[in-house]
C-alpha cells in the first residue's frame, strides 16, 4: 500500500537545525527499511501557477489555487504494509518535523 504524508506548515523551508536532524533520522529509517518512495519540500504557494488547459483554454494564473494560512510544505511518499503502519509512520514524521501532517492513501 502506498501513502502520501503531507507536511502542513505556514512557511516553506522552515525546519530548524534540530528538526532537520530528526527528519534525516526518519528518512534514513524509511530508506533502510524499504518504506521510502520519495520525499521533498515544496516551494511556497505564492510561487505556484494554476494551469487550466481543459478544452485547450491555455489559462495560467500565478499564485495558489486556494488562499490559506497553512499549506502543504513538503511530503513523503511511502510504502506501508497496512494503514496502521502508515499511521505510525505519519505520527513519527509529524514528531520529527514538528508539524502537522495529513495521511492519504494513494489509489492503484
Amino acid at each position: 500500500m502506498r501513502f502520501l504524508i503531507a507536511v502542513i506548515d505556514d512557511r516553506s523551508n522552515s525546519a530548524s537545525a534540530n528538526e532537520m536532524v530528526a527528519i534525516d533520522e526518519f528518512n534514513d529509517h524509511l530508506q533502510a527499511n524499504g518504506l521510502m518512495i520519495m520525499a521533498c519540500g515544496i516551494e511556497d504557494p505564492a510561487q505556484s501557477k494554476v494551469i487550466d488547459n481543459r478544452a485547450a483554454a491555455g489559462l495560467v494564473s500565478v499564485g495558489p489555487l486556494f488562499d490559506s494560512t497553512e499549506f502543504m510544505a513538503g511530503f513523503w511518499l511511502i510504502h506501508a504494509s497496512s494503514e496502521e503502519q502508515a499511521e505510525e509512520l505519519a505520527a513519527w514524521g509529524s514528531k520529527a518535523c514538528n508539524r502537522k501532517v495529513e495521511l492519504r492513501k494513494l489509489h492503484g
